[in-house]
């Protein structure tokens, strides 16, 4: 069976992520995958080892990217409007989407930094020539929309990614963990998709390797969030499942959508 994990932070995505690239790319191996991700939060600093690694075990190393998204501009930084970002996936399908990740990363960076390396629809607009996008985590905007019952802006938000990346570099992304609203927001994914004849991509949001790391990663949150582990009221992820999942695991899970 073929599968590849494509929503994969690593040990770049600081204090987010436990995933050793020489270890996640020997599992990925050893799972008999073609081809694995590396999509850090805000950053591609990991993609030189990530790149050297994979294709040292001959595995496709496919380079991307979870964005972070203002509100509104880049530039614009008020705390109550512009604190909160939203995330998005971004995969390379070749050397000018490559290019462009690059410019995205380092204008998120100097550019449109505040609380979180950020770009803007604009920015974003005028760079995704060569990119793949995909509808994202329960943090990013279609998802957030569709969370929040307001569905006519889930289908703006469509609409715009569609215009800007073209029906065939744009994927509706389906998880599958333990959180209560991640059922009903993935029927709500499958519909949409379905009136735009999308296509899907099922993705693990891999933070470790094995489910025996959730503990660690756990730890790593806690400090992230200067929050003690015996806060039960603390960020936290409720349940063991963003480990790097066999290729069997992932078709259990998303059977029913082929």
């Amino acid at each position: 069976m073929s599968f590849a994990h494509l929503h994969v932070h690593t040990e770049y995505s600081m204090l987010d992520g436990l995933s050793n690239i020489k270890k996640l790319v020997a599992t990925a191996k050893a799972m008999e995958m073609p081809a694995v991700a590396i999509t850090d939060h805000g950053t591609m600093f990991g993609v030189k080892e990530f790149y050297d690694a994979a294709k040292a075990v001959d595995i496709k190393p496919i380079i991307g990217v979870e964005a972070y998204m203002a509100p509104r501009g880049m530039a614009d930084r008020d705390s109550k409007l512009d604190k909160k970002s939203s995330h998005l996936l971004l995969l390379a399908k070749d050397d000018i989407g490559y290019k462009n990740l690059l410019k995205i990363t380092s204008a998120a960076q100097t550019e449109g930094f505040y609380y979180r390396p950020r770009i803007d629809r604009e920015f974003l607009a005028n760079h995704a020539e060569g990119l793949i996008a995909t509808s994202g985590c329960m943090s990013a905007e279609i998802p957030r929309a569709l969370l929040r019952e307001d569905p006519d802006e889930a289908v703006r938000r469509m609409d715009w990614y569609y215009d800007v990346f073209g029906e065939e570099n744009f994927y509706v992304e389906l998880q599958q963990h333990n959180i209560v609203e991640l059922t009903e927001l993935n029927r709500k994914l499958v519909e949409m998709g379905a009136r735009y004849t999308s296509k899907f991509v099922a993705t693990n949001d891999v933070h470790y390797i094995k489910p025996s790391d959730a503990k660690l990663q756990d730890i790593l949150l806690a400090i992230q969030t200067g929050a003690l582990l015996s806060d039960e009221k603390r960020m936290k992820m409720d349940d063991p499942s963003y480990y790097f999942r066999s290729p069997q695991e992932m078709y259990d899970l998303f059977k029913e959508v082929p």
